[in-house]
């Protein structure tokens, strides 16, 4: 079985961001440069580090953990001089300039992935094309049943879903259920609302890649909200198995939160692929087995290869290598 992200060097993302930077403006545009942080993880070290709540940055979207990750991100009025002075460890800020807006989910023109897979003994074919799966890593350990829950405004069932994970969110969710044990809309509303939309998200696209799974049809496929009409029976069945309809994404207790829906190419492209030679894997030396029949100097039969490639927002690299290896 192939591997990916052994270790962050194995999995480079650099995103091709939107942005025009200008001399002037009221948001400082800076990049990002992380090792071993989520995003939310990476902002939330920077804003501590310039007493400024994580809720101001600004950024395109949430790049993976183990990887080295460059992104452009927002923040309201803070100097060059301050921005470059945070010194923190597996974490770099560049300064690249001002602007006149923030920088919202989605504004960039796609990613530059450059990944070592290991544990192979072959070369991937060259294809291109691949089904635009959401990949595992935007649903988490419990973004979708929580998703599920808020959608279903049972927001009792989200908060006790979340005080079974650990982290920094769920501290401040907890801290509140405590003074406040039946305000559960108030201890969601403790959270950034990036990190709520993220459960909403979830739900969403793993309904999108149930039905895709099912139908395998080309073209577009409705990320289902409220403003979805659903014309697909495979769709209209499964939210019926789920007990879903559109109108359930509108949420009246957490206005930000309502879904309007969107529509998703069940195909997608890499393109500027590149595919190097296969070395060696140094990490996965697996069996030994003779160079030449009858000899006794042996070598790892395991190797790795570089693959880069480039893919449009939205679409996961661990999908395409997904595909390509098995």
């Amino acid at each position: 079985m192939y591997r990916i992200k052994e270790k962050p060097e194995d999995f480079i993302v650099k995103e091709i961001s939107i942005i025009k930077p200008e001399e002037k403006g009221k948001y400082t545009y800076f990049l990002l440069k992380k090792k071993n942080y989520n995003t939310i993880r990476a902002i939330e070290h920077v804003a501590n580090a310039l007493h400024i709540n994580p809720k101001k940055f600004g950024f395109a979207g949430n790049k993976d953990k183990i990887a080295i990750t460059e992104q452009t991100c927002s923040v309201p009025e803070v100097s060059k001089d301050r921005l470059e002075k945070v010194e923190l460890r597996d974490i770099e800020l560049k300064f690249l300039g001002k602007g006149r807006e923030p920088i919202s989910l989605g504004d960039l023109e796609g990613n530059k992935f450059e990944i070592i897979v290991r544990n192979i003994e072959k070369k991937p074919e060259a294809k291109k094309e691949f089904i635009n799966y959401f990949g595992e890593q935007r649903f988490g350990k419990s973004n979708v049943p929580i998703g599920k829950a808020i959608i279903q405004k049972d927001f009792e069932k989200a908060v006790k879903l979340m005080l079974s994970n650990k982290g920094p969110e769920e501290i401040k969710v907890r801290d509140y259920n405590h003074k406040n044990p039946t305000n559960y809309v108030g201890a969601l509303k403790t959270l950034p609302m990036k990190v709520l939309k993220i459960y909403i998200h979830a739900y969403q696209s793993w309904i999108w890649n149930k039905v895709v799974e099912k139908t395998k049809k080309k073209g577009t496929l409705p990320l289902v909200g409220f403003g979805t009409i659903v014309d697909d029976s495979t769709l209209a069945d499964f939210l019926a198995e789920e007990g879903i309809e559109p109108r359930d994404f509108i949420i009246k207790e957490i206005p930000e939160l309502s879904s309007e829906g969107d529509e998703r190419e069940t195909i997608a492209e890499a393109k500027d692929l590149k595919i190097g030679k296969l070395e060696e894997d140094e990490l996965n030396k697996g069996k030994l087995e003779p160079r030449v029949p009858n000899s006794r100097n042996k070598v790892s039969c395991k190797k790795k290869v570089k693959i880069s490639f480039t893919l449009p927002p939205g679409s996961y690299a661990t999908e395409f290598i997904k595909q390509s290896f098995t």
